[in-house]
């Protein structure tokens, strides 16, 4: 709970006399300026700063306190008493004051007033003293609590760039190696790069679950770093972690969820659990719904990796229902259906499973100049298949 210093400085005001007008500096001047310290040790942002010729009877000059804590003015050289005051503190009080403070002409005289010194706090009453205290402690811990904050999230920026630069491994590979590089070449350079880089997410996500262990996003992200180390088993681990943080959270983050959820999942595809993998997708996309085409679709991407046919397509289905407009769907489920493709000795052509050229047909008419376009096209010629012009794309649905 955010607690103010008014109660401090509103009980502890010393009597005056009351006080007169002010006046107006004429003839040389002088300047004062400093800055106001509240008990805690945090910057005063209200109340007014004067200046005393009579020992804080009268003021003559005051000056107000900004929202920085600072203050300043000028006034006619001489020596003042400098009094600190509230914005309700009553004009024949103060709470704070230094004697015997010197203005001189042409001079900028500097006048701190820290009211956390020992001097000030002693005048406290004991029970005030007592809280201040308590206060003086809860915001240490809060300032501690800031700076952890400040470094993790540091930390997670340098994580989202590394995300970034291994999703593009593939590219600055080759754009290091140059056009003529072997594929081994560019295989090797883009496996470095990226267990670079999730190399250090590893080491930071591993450091700050530590220093914050209640937080799910850092789970989360240690787990993207080790599913990509092909750590499977600490990544389900880990991932596991984030969504029973999740679970126990109060405003639960769905794309912590959904990130969680199919970071599992890609485990499972990768280790052979098919069944589990769907699970864990669709649990993905039910969690977060606006990024469920996504999950499927990286689903699917997935089990092509893994040269499994049968669950790439069932994937491709299911993101298809989604985003029917998506033409990478159709190429992988027809890669994943021209497994099953056999050849007519007679014809000397390839048979196609059914749906699969229903599915190239449909890459080519959403993406007729496509990464896969050529290929897709060397497919159909193959299997004396004409390309289909009269496909359009149904509309999204959700599941």
């Amino acid at each position: 709970m955010k607690r103010t210093i008014s109660l401090w400085l509103g009980l502890l005001a010393f009597a005056l006399l009351p006080a007169f007008a002010q006046q107006t500096p004429t003839g040389p001047t002088g300047k004062i300026h400093g800055h106001v310290t509240n008990p805690t040790g945090a910057s005063q942002t209200v109340g007014s700063v004067s200046l005393s010729n009579d020992g804080g009877h009268t003021s003559k000059y005051t000056f107000p306190v900004s929202s920085s804590g600072d203050y300043s003015g000028e006034a006619a050289p001489g020596t003042y008493t400098v009094i600190f005051r509230q914005p309700d503190t009553p004009p024949d009080k103060m709470v704070d004051s230094f004697d015997n403070i010197k203005i001189v002409v042409g001079q900028d005289v500097l006048q701190d007033i820290d009211m956390s010194r020992k001097e000030f706090v002693d005048k406290l009453p004991a029970e005030q003293q007592k809280q201040l205290e308590e206060l003086k402690k809860h915001n240490a811990e809060a300032l501690k609590a800031n700076e952890v904050i400040k470094n993790l999230n540091a930390d997670l920026r340098i994580v989202t760039q590394d995300i970034k630069d291994a999703d593009g491994a593939r590219a600055a590979a080759v754009q290091a190696l140059g056009a003529g590089a072997t594929k081994q070449a560019i295989d090797a350079k883009e496996a470095e790069v990226k267990a670079a880089k999730y190399t250090e997410i590893e080491t930071l996500m591993l450091k700050d679950t530590q220093a914050k262990p209640d937080a799910s996003v850092l789970w989360a992200q240690l787990g993207q770093a080790q599913v990509g180390l092909k750590k499977y088993d600490e990544a389900e681990a880990t991932y596991k972690k984030a969504l029973d943080l999740e679970a126990a959270s109060k405003k639960p983050n769905i794309a912590i969820q959904g990130l969680a959820n199919s970071g599992l999942g890609e485990i499972y595809a990768r280790t052979g659990k098919v069944p589990e993998a769907n699970a864990a997708y669709d649990a993905a996309a039910k969690i977060n719904p606006t990024q469920a085409a996504f999950y499927l679709k990286n689903e699917a991407v997935i089990f092509f990796q893994m040269n499994n046919g049968d669950a790439q397509v069932a994937a491709a289905d299911e993101a298809i229902k989604i985003d029917p407009n998506q033409p990478l769907l159709y190429y992988l489920k027809g890669q994943g259906l021209i497994q099953k493709a056999t050849f007519d000795a007679k014809s000397g052509r390839i048979v196609l499973p059914p749906g699969c050229a229903d599915s190239y047909q449909m890459y080519l008419q959403l993406a007729p100049t496509g990464p896969y376009a050529t290929e897709v096209k060397g497919i159909l010629d193959q299997a004396g298949q004409k390309i289909d012009s009269s496909y359009k794309a149904p509309k999204a649905t959700r599941k």
